[in-house]
């Protein structure tokens, strides 16, 4: 029996896709109905200067040569539409024009041109003589302003409704990430809160054990462990929040997460580290934050190495920037997920929620303004992830 939330998840889905395919096909619809006037429109712009041509040639009956004198006929064809037109003699002399620009008239490539393109759009209309079969007029006739607004019309509305769609989308999904950050904040305030009262009780429990006759150096080893746990809460207690950055000692901060890394580890995997050795490294980090980070990495790099190898944290500096690199000898990553490792949700553990390094880089581009990316990976012989941050000096 599948979960309830499940049912709504595809009905959700099944909803979205009955919008889309209902607004692709009212964009058809629209399409083929705008298509079909501009067809009939067409029609009737041919059947206007058909009307026009068979006028001329009555005329011509009647009066040798005085068509174009006529009133009714010039009237007709100047005052009564909006078809651009060019009519010429048998040698393609312009005998009268209609919403033409005399530009064009004037210029014979231009001229030339704009026939050619009035014969593309519709077959030229010959206005015969009677007296003559050698003198006759050509008509050369385009698309109206109007017939050309309903040939485009159409796609200025599918691009209209394109952009409303992107846009509701760009604004549905930034809506949907805004109501995740809220429940991931609340979870993780909600989280410290709950750690509270267990962290206390063990405070009781570690002093308790300091009045008994226990091994002492046990002792300490569970109050590292509860100020640690005690971290964790007030890391979580801090999504969400402003963090505050001070100037601090890398090599100290860094050095407190390997000390403490280090006695938890397996036997058969060496943990090494440069900081202590090195000359202090100061830079703008919010220390608990930071060791997050770092913790995160080389707990990574532990579950690559699968029990066998070793953690190498190494940090630089140059004039503007500090580097932080974990380097470790585990199974490496293919180079098309180097970036993906980052995304919330990617993981390639067996249990896991693939947020580890997606917290990561938050706290060191968002709160940080740095820089954590994968630099070296070879299957198999290991992954080297660097952090960078902007160097502060004294």
């Amino acid at each position: 029996m599948k979960p309830s939330g499940w049912r709504y998840n595809i009905f959700s889905y099944r909803k979205r896709v009955a919008l889309i395919a209902a607004g692709i096909l009212l964009g058809a619809l629209s399409l083929l109905y705008t298509n079909a006037m501009a067809r009939r429109l067409r029609e009737k712009e041919q059947h206007d200067v058909s009307l026009w041509a068979h006028a001329m040639e009555r005329v011509n009956r009647d009066v040798m040569g005085g068509a174009l004198e006529d009133p009714l006929v010039a009237d007709i064809m100047s005052n009564g539409n909006n078809i651009p037109f060019i009519m010429t003699d048998e040698n393609l002399e312009v005998v009268h024009h209609h919403l033409i620009p005399e530009q064009v008239i004037l210029h014979p490539d231009r001229l030339r041109r704009t026939i050619e393109r009035f014969s593309a759009e519709n077959a030229p209309i010959p206005v015969r003589f009677w007296w003559s079969e050698e003198h006759y007029h050509i008509i050369f006739y385009g698309r109206s302003t109007l017939l050309k607004s309903l040939y485009y019309f159409p796609y200025v509305q599918l691009s209209v409704i394109t952009a409303f769609v992107l846009l509701g989308f760009v604004a549905f999904r930034s809506a949907k990430h805004d109501e995740q950050n809220r429940i991931w904040i609340g979870l993780a305030k909600e989280t410290a809160h709950q750690l509270g009262t267990p962290t206390s009780s063990l405070m009781g429990w570690v002093e308790y054990l300091r009045t008994q006759e226990v091994d002492r150096d046990a002792v300490e080893e569970m109050q590292k462990d509860l100020d640690h746990l005690r971290k964790i809460a007030d890391r979580f207690s801090k999504i969400g929040s402003e963090t505050p950055l001070a100037p601090a000692n890398v090599n100290e901060v860094v050095g407190e997460s390997v000390a403490y890394f280090r006695r938890r580890i397996p036997r058969n995997v060496t943990l090494g580290y440069n900081g202590l050795a090195v000359a202090p490294i100061r830079a703008n980090i919010n220390p608990a934050l930071f060791e997050w980070v770092v913790e995160n990495l080389m707990k990574n790099s532990l579950d690559a190495l699968q029990g066998h190898g070793a953690i190498d944290v190494h940090i630089a500096a140059d004039e503007r920037h500090v580097t932080i690199d974990v380097k470790d000898t585990g199974k490496g990553i293919p180079k098309s997920n180097w970036k993906r490792i980052f995304e919330p949700g990617f993981t390639t553990k067996t249990r896991g929620w693939g947020l580890g390094l997606s917290l990561s880089r938050r706290i060191v581009e968002e709160y940080h303004q740095g820089r954590i990316a994968v630099v070296d990976s070879e299957m198999g012989r290991g992954t080297t992830i660097r952090i960078t941050l902007k160097r502060l000096f004294d």
